[in-house]
C-alpha cells in the first residue's frame, strides 16, 4: 500500500527575513510515517520545515516551506496513495504582500494584510476517488468533538484524529499525545495518553492502513 503522510508547519514569508509559522514540530507526523514504513507501507513523507530526521525506509521525502509547496507535492502524490494521513499543520492565511527587501522599523504601527492559503484537505476530498483512504487531524481548543465532525464531513474525510492544545502532554511540541478518532460511518475510538510513536501505530491500525479494529479496542 503507498501510504502518504504530511508533518511539521509552514512558512509563509513577509519578507527575505520573516515568516508566519505556528508551533508544530513535525513530531506526531514523523511518527506515523515511521509506523507507516514499520509495517511495511510504501511511505511517502511531504514535510514543512522542521529540526527532525526522516525515517529509515520512506520511499520518498519531500521537504516543502510554504503552504503552497505543501499543496503542489500533496496533488502530485495523493494521485497514486491508497492512503493519506494529513498531519501537518499548514498555514491557514499568508502576507498577501511579500516585500522583496526587509521591511525596517520604525514608529508607526505595522498592518498586515492576510490571504488565505489553499485548503490542502479540501482538495484531497474533492480528488479522492473510491477506495482511497482520506485521514485528517484537527486540534482544538473549544468543541473538540464539534469542530472535528465539521471538518470530516466538510472536507469529505473517512476519518479525523482530534486532540486537545490546551492539556497537558498533547499539542504540538510535546513528545506524548492522545487523541479521539471519528469515522464517517459514526465510530468513535478513543487512544489514550501515550508516546507519539504509539499512538501513530494505533492510528494507522484503527483507521485500517494497517488492520481494522473491531467494537471500540484495537485488534
Amino acid at each position: 500500500m503507498k501510504v502518504l503522510i504530511t508533518a511539521g508547519p509552514t512558512r509563509e514569508a513577509l519578507d527575505p527575513m520573516r515568516y508566519i509559522s505556528n508551533r508544530s514540530s513535525g513530531k506526531m507526523g514523523y511518527a506515523l510515517a515511521e509506523a507507516a514504513v514499520k509495517a511495511g507501507h510504501e511511505t511517502v513523507l511531504v514535510s514543512g520545515p522542521c529540526s527532525l530526521t526522516p525515517p529509515e525506509g520512506l520511499a520518498k521525502f519531500v521537504g516543502v516551506i510554504s503552504a503552497a509547496e505543501m499543496a503542489e507535492a500533496v496533488k502530485a502524490e495523493f494521485q497514486t496513495a491508497d492512503a493519506a494521513v494529513m498531519c501537518a499543520a499548514v498555514a491557514d492565511y499568508r502576507p498577501k504582500q511579500f516585500s522583496t527587501s526587509k521591511i525596517k522599523k520604525n514608529d508607526e504601527t505595522l498592518i498586515l494584510e492576510l490571504e488565505r492559503t489553499e485548503d490542502i484537505l479540501a482538495s484531497l476530498g474533492s480528488m479522492k476517488k473510491p477506495g482511497q483512504l482520506l485521514i485528517g487531524f484537527a486540534a482544538e481548543t473549544d468543541d473538540m468533538e464539534k469542530n472535528a465532525l465539521g471538518k470530516l464531513q466538510r472536507k469529505n474525510l473517512d476519518w479525523i484524529a482530534a486532540n486537545r492544545l490546551d492539556l497537558p502532554g498533547q499539542g504540538a511540541e510535546s513528545n506524548t499525545n492522545t487523541v479521539v478518532l471519528y469515522s464517517v460511518k459514526g465510530e468513535q475510538i478513543t487512544i489514550p495518553l501515550a508516546s507519539k510513536r504509539d499512538v501513530a501505530e494505533a492510528i494507522l491500525n484503527v483507521t485500517g492502513v494497517n488492520k481494522p479494529c473491531k467494537g471500540n479496542s484495537i485488534i
